[in-house]
């Protein structure tokens, strides 16, 4: 009996090893509330503006926005600013400008020329290219934020995530690779990136407590805006379309019953035995 529970063991032990979660298994995202979730969601322009300053104080070192223009922080279903503020915001950037009367694109020290932004142009890389990028971290080359939200499963509920992630333990027998730090939100567990927010590393014009939480949520806002900047323009589409097709079908209710029973009245004339009761 013995060497039979033995033997019974030995066949349930690959069984329960392959059940057990893979500790390099991502843990899913931290659900959290949107303003812009559901049909009738909308951008909280507050905290756009303060995920704004998140990512031109924080993100930015690193990471590109290269598929929105400054023109868009002015435009309708954008963060709210001005025109007169989101000038003041592109002339902050320095953009690679084109070659001068010469043909030239570098100064005589070298140096990229450059000029002033303007609302046309979009958000400069931090970066000339792939190459420097890696150079500057270790290897790993920041994504671009523009679609990131769209890209990644779990939207800005990811993004929320990862950054609220860091300065966990990680499990026992999980290593670490070299360069990297433990987050159990991204893919294996382990990012490129060290910890980018700190609890009053900046501060918000609105006065908002600049907690890791509040940075991290308004960062995710504000790319979820970056990656559909016209879904408050298509929620009201949608609303309207709804609402166009609520009255059509009202009214071609109330018009089949009209026609119904013009048309019953009309059987009752035509009908002699009706009209003789018999």
């Amino acid at each position: 009996m013995k060497t039979l529970a033995k033997f019974g063991a030995l066949l349930a032990f690959p069984a329960v090893a392959l059940a057990a979660p893979d500790i390099g298994d991502p843990t899913p995202p931290k659900a959290q509330n949107w303003s812009f979730e559901g049909i009738f969601g909308t951008y909280d322009r507050g905290q756009l503006q303060r995920g704004f300053q998140v990512y031109k104080e924080v993100c930015s070192a690193c990471h590109g926005l290269g598929m929105v223009s400054f023109h868009d922080l002015a435009a309708p279903g954008g963060p709210g600013f001005t025109e007169a503020q989101a000038k003041a915001l592109a002339a902050s950037y320095k953009i690679p400008a084109d070659p001068n009367d010469r043909g030239e694109i570098f100064d005589d020290k070298g140096n990229r020329i450059t000029r002033s932004g303007i609302l046309a142009d979009h958000f400069p890389a931090p970066f000339p290219n792939d190459a420097a990028a890696r150079a500057a971290n270790s290897g790993a080359l920041p994504p671009d934020l523009s679609l990131l939200v769209k890209a990644r499963k779990g939207g800005p509920n990811y993004v929320y995530s990862i950054l609220t992630g860091f300065g966990q333990t990680p499990p026992h027998g999980f290593v670490i690779p070299e360069n990297k730090v433990y987050n159990p939100y991204f893919a294996g567990r382990s990012i490129a990136m060290p910890p980018p927010l700190a609890n009053g590393s900046l501060t918000f014009a609105d006065g908002t407590p600049a907690t890791i939480e509040n940075q991290a949520k308004a960062i995710a806002a504000f790319l979820s805006w970056a990656s559909e900047p016209q879904l408050e323009i298509r929620h009201r589409m949608g609303f309207q379309v709804l609402a166009f097709l609520v009255l059509l079908a009202g009214l071609l209710f109330a018009s089949y019953r009209k026609i119904w029973n013009h048309k019953q009245k009309q059987d009752v004339v035509a009908d002699p035995d009706t009209l003789s009761g018999s």
